[in-house]
């Protein structure tokens, strides 16, 4: 796999949360880290994504927020 993005964080996918469009995939990186991703439905059926599968966080973005209250 060749990718323009610097960020490439292999896990464990450890949930699913099915929506009616999209779905929220949580891989986990290492104990206690982890990191959600919203795909739509279709995408994760193309990618075979299934719990306890291995999985890539791949980050390409130019800025990244952060808030607090």
């Amino acid at each position: 796999m060749k990718i323009s993005a610097r960020n490439s964080l292999v896990g464990k996918i450890i949930s699913i949360e099915q929506g009616s469009v999209n779905n929220e995939v949580v891989i986990q990186l290492a104990p206690g880290v982890e990191i959600t991703s919203v795909v739509t439905k279709k995408s994760c059926e193309q990618l075979g994504l299934v719990v306890g599968g291995s999985a890539y966080a791949i980050i390409k973005a130019s800025n990244v927020m952060v808030a607090v209250d």
